[in-house]
């Protein structure tokens, strides 16, 4: 006769770390989601029309011919007691709105940028920066369109030294790799420092 299992039997529930992929319009948060998850990633996109004319900005993303409504999501496995969520915003700041309820209970974000549009990216960084929640800034470096230095993009983005900042291609899963250990590494020197 088999024995009833216990609670205690059950194996525990991974914990789970929420993290929000920001950035502006058309800079590459839905590709990155799409380059790490490990799921088929969930996405509301819808193709840009006629009405959008006058009210999205396709300057430097002109061949763009859909925009995230929602939000983007994916997972990633770490181990079997921890699972990575990702949620990736709408860029446009008509759904800016949206930023606040996705924001719910993250850890952490990654701000992405594009050295052709900088100041799309200004948003995020506040919006970040204004709830205390740290993050890190990924430069999508598109076909290696990027013409700036390091040290010209920080000073252009007005990064606080602590923020780190890596240059890239979201398309690659080797480089959202690297920034999701980055933040783990910021959010440890974080936790480490003493307040005061």
């Amino acid at each position: 006769m088999a024995t009833p299992h216990s609670a205690t039997d059950a194996p525990a529930a991974p914990a789970a770390v929420k993290i929000l992929i920001a950035g502006g319009f058309g800079v590459g948060k839905t590709t990155l989601v799409g380059s790490v998850s490990e799921v088929a990633p969930l996405r509301t996109e819808e193709y840009l029309t006629r009405a959008s004319v006058g009210v999205d900005d396709l300057a430097g993303v002109d061949q763009k011919t859909t925009t995230t409504v929602a939000l983007d999501f994916g997972r990633i496995t770490v181990s079997p007691e921890l699972v990575v969520y990702l949620f990736g915003t709408p860029g446009q700041e008509r759904f800016w709105f949206m930023w606040n309820d996705l924001v719910n209970g993250a850890l952490g974000g990654i701000v992405i940028a594009d050295t052709r549009r900088l100041e799309t990216s200004f948003a995020s960084i506040d919006f970040f920066e204004s709830r205390g929640i740290p993050f890190v800034v990924a430069i999508n470096c598109f076909h290696n369109t990027n013409t700036r230095t390091p040290d010209e993009i920080r000073a252009a983005l007005d990064l606080d030294p602590q923020v780190p900042m890596l240059l890239g291609d979201v398309r690659e899963r080797a480089f959202g790799r690297d920034l999701l250990l980055a933040l783990v590494d910021h959010l440890m020197e974080l936790a480490a420092t003493p307040v005061g």
